[in-house]
């Protein structure tokens, strides 16, 4: 209702001023001419109005579209008032048009993403609270039956001292890794970048898992033999960090008698990429844009049966990051998946 009044305002003080001038100029018209150049009178006095209306017209929807945009301009945070010139009032509805519709675009964004971060950090926390939960509570049953009289049978309480042990580096590696997760994000942990030898840390974590798995019969070997020794530029622990990860994880969710293969190629000039390959269950093609999230997990309750943080691909993720690298998944559900990463050659 109260923009009708303004525009019928805007109409009523239009007309009058229309109406004075088209007075005005026809009694000045009719004493001058009107008597004795009838028709004469007639065309000038049309042009005459015409003239006059159109520059009233046009002088009082300037004003009109300025006073509405100086105040949209003082209203609106991201418009500078001094920007506004109001003799180019009109021209200057496309600029606001445009900033307003950037400014509104920026803002839908900006919500879209404070809405996945809400219910990112609601997961996360639910995640979190999970993965501690479970070895607490193993550790408070074991720790509460020995206090109840199992510490006097020997045989039990070493079994049950085991368990709680287990369960207390379990929580140590949550904590370890979620403090790893930390300090990446904020770039607290700097990347001592040197030169070494790619196959020799492949061969550490090789046998590093080695009776790991031999228990579940999966074999660890490269894709062919290396003569000669693959040189590259990096932090030498956490490249070991991320290799250790993708090679367990090929071992808890390998098939049994399967393989896993870690190759080496040239990815372009100046990198080459490595290949961790099992030919295990696969992944579905919907849990692959989330697989690098802290605690996302595909299955559940296998994946806690076989143990772990459930950040172990969140760190590769970070720590390739921090390198200025690029990590890439490919799978096939039922076949079997490929982690890949980049790394800088040394020159």
């Amino acid at each position: 209702m109260k923009k009708l009044k303004k525009t019928y305002s805007f109409a009523l003080w239009t007309s009058i001023y229309l109406a004075l001038s088209g007075i005005s100029v026809a009694a000045l018209l009719y004493f001058l001419f009107f008597e004795n150049y009838q028709y004469l009178g007639i065309v000038i006095l049309f042009i005459l109005i015409f003239l006059l209306s159109f520059l009233i017209i046009q002088y009082r929807v300037e004003r009109f579209i300025y006073a509405r945009i100086k105040k949209i301009y003082e209203k609106v945070a991201i418009l500078n008032i001094d920007d506004f010139n109001p003799n180019t009032s009109v021209k200057d509805i496309e600029s606001l048009s445009k900033s307003v519709q950037d400014y509104v675009e920026g803002k839908r964004i900006e919500i879209q993403n404070l809405t996945e971060r809400d219910s990112f950090r609601r997961d996360f926390l639910g995640n979190v609270s999970h993965e501690l939960k479970t070895p607490l509570f193993m550790v408070q049953g074991y720790i509460l039956t020995l206090i109840e009289g199992a510490v006097k049978d020997k045989m039990i309480r070493d079994k049950y001292l085991e368990r709680a042990n287990k369960g207390v580096e379990r929580l140590v590696s949550i904590v370890k890794d979620l403090d790893m997760i930390a300090k990446l994000e904020t770039h607290g942990v700097k990347m001592n970048k040197e030169v070494f030898n790619i196959l020799e840390i492949i061969q550490n974590v090789f046998d590093l898992f080695e009776m790991r798995a031999k228990k579940r019969n999966i074999t660890l070997r490269f894709d062919k033999i290396y003569e000669f020794p693959v040189f590259v530029k990096g932090d030498v622990e956490r490249i070991e960090q991320v290799l250790i990860n993708l090679v367990m994880n090929s071992i808890k969710y390998g098939k049994t008698n399967g393989i896993t293969t870690i190759g080496i190629d040239s990815y372009n000039e100046k990198k080459i990429i490595i290949k961790v390959i099992d030919n295990g269950e696969g992944i579905k093609q919907e849990h692959l844009p989330r697989l690098f999230e802290r605690f996302y997990r595909v299955d559940q309750s296998r994946s806690r049966e076989q143990g772990g943080s459930g950040l172990g691909l969140s760190i590769v993720k970070h720590i390739i990051e921090a390198h200025n690298e690029t990590v890439l998944l490919k799978s096939t559900f039922g076949e079997g998946s490929e982690f890949s990463f980049t790394m800088e050659k040394a020159k």
